[in-house]
């Protein structure tokens, strides 16, 4: 009887146990691939560059976007940016079209350089921002020895090319880089802007540089002396303005002159009579920027017909200089403007015979030749900020001590000084 109840114990126990399924693991899906945000799998991607003679809405117009549309992606679009009239022959796009037998575009990705993307998604609502990518500014060294020109020497070296005109400006006052002399040697410690960490994206500022130029030694230190206005000067190991109140051109990286100050000169525009030409000419092609040679007001921005289009700057009580024959004004009666700020483009507007700048010099309502006037220093450094300097450039000074020369040849990423946060 014990046997009997011990197997019907044992049936019932058998027959509560559940059924065993077996484990089946969920199947994931795959990330979506994304580009400036969007899956790519959902559209059908175009990359093409803006072409001479193309506008916005003819490009959106060849990819079944009506003008209606196109005219409020403009308009509502204006703010973050206006696409009508910043887009340039040569910069690249890429559209998001749908999948459908219509292939409308529905984003549009403007490309206007290489840190900026600027979305355009006309989906649904009209919506646009400005994608940028992410910087990383690291400081670097270099060095090299000058064989025939500056520009050569800083590609030789690997140095970013950006440079050139840094030191260009710099030195603006104190070296003639168009006369350098074989054997003359420059170091530099200078920040360069990289995305993805290997694309280089320009340079950031010069810290410190020596040049050696007829074996005599040029050094320049970015300093902020003004604590009001906070803005940076370079100065040499004596703390010395390397700047003057004036540059030398209206050009950067450029002294050529073509005609001088002459008040007896023959102009065979005139028919080869004597006229005096109270401006000093320097040639350029057209569209190079022009810059004010100081800081200053802008009193007249105007046309007329001998001057074409020209800019009047007052930059105090004694000096103006006026700047003719402009392709373009940037600038407007009342604007201030800094040293180096650009206030148009080389024309041939007016009478002339060809592409350039003429630059005209007052001085106590006078016209002058500028290259013969003992012009003012920019503004010294106060002596109770001198210590505060010496102290600041002294590791800087080392640093430049330590870069070494060899044999005409320096790895630019050999002299590791330190990475610095992004911007």
């Amino acid at each position: 009887m014990k046997k009997y109840a011990y197997l019907l114990f044992f049936i019932a126990i058998l027959s509560c146990k559940k059924e065993v399924k077996p484990i089946t693991k969920p199947i994931k899906k795959p990330k979506p691939v994304l580009k400036y945000g969007y899956d790519i799998s959902k559209y059908t991607i175009i990359e093409d560059t803006v072409k001479k003679n193309e506008t916005f809405g003819s490009i959106l117009d060849k990819n079944h976007v009506l003008n209606p549309t196109i005219n409020k992606i403009v308009t509502n679009s204006k703010d973050v940016f206006d696409i009508a009239r910043q887009l340039r022959v040569g910069k690249t796009y890429t559209i998001f079209t749908s999948k459908d037998s219509l292939e409308k575009a529905q984003i549009f990705v403007y490309h206007p350089n290489r840190i900026e993307d600027v979305v355009f998604d006309f989906r649904d609502s009209i919506f646009s921002k400005i994608n940028r990518k992410e910087i990383k500014t690291i400081l670097k060294a270099g060095s090299g020895i000058i064989e025939s020109n500056l520009s050569n020497a800083i590609q030789k070296e690997n140095i970013n090319y950006n440079v050139t005109y840094g030191l260009s400006d710099i030195y603006a006052w104190t070296i003639d880089f168009f006369h350098l002399q074989k054997g003359d040697k420059f170091k530099v410690i200078y920040e360069e802007k990289f995305i993805n960490d290997t694309i280089s994206v320009g340079i950031g500022k010069i810290k410190a540089a020596y040049f050696e130029h007829n074996r005599k030694p040029f050094y320049a230190f970015r300093f902020i002396a003004d604590s009001i206005h906070k803005i940076p000067e370079y100065y040499d190991e004596q703390a010395t303005n390397l700047r003057r109140a004036f540059l030398k051109a209206p050009l950067k990286f450029s002294n050529r002159i073509s005609s001088r100050y002459n008040l007896n000169r023959r102009i065979k525009l005139y028919g080869n009579r004597r006229r005096p030409h109270k401006g000093t000419d320097f040639p350029s092609p057209i569209g190079t920027p022009i810059i004010a040679t100081a800081n200053g007001t802008v009193i007249k921005s105007s046309y007329t017909g001998g001057n074409g289009n020209f800019v009047k700057i007052k930059h105090n009580s004694t000096y103006s200089t006026q700047y003719l024959h402009m392709k373009k004004r940037k600038v407007r009666v009342g604007d201030f403007v800094k040293q180096g700020d650009v206030i148009g483009w080389i024309g041939m507007t007016g009478h002339t015979s060809g592409p350039h700048v003429c630059y005209r010099f007052w001085k106590n309502g006078v016209q002058v030749d500028p290259f013969k006037q003992k012009l003012p220093s920019a503004d010294p450094m106060k002596k109770e900020i001198k210590p505060k300097y010496f102290k600041f450039i002294e590791p800087l000074k080392q640093q430049l001590e330590q870069i070494p020369f060899k044999d005409n040849k320096i790895e630019n990423d050999s002299i590791k000084l330190q990475a610095i946060s992004k911007l």
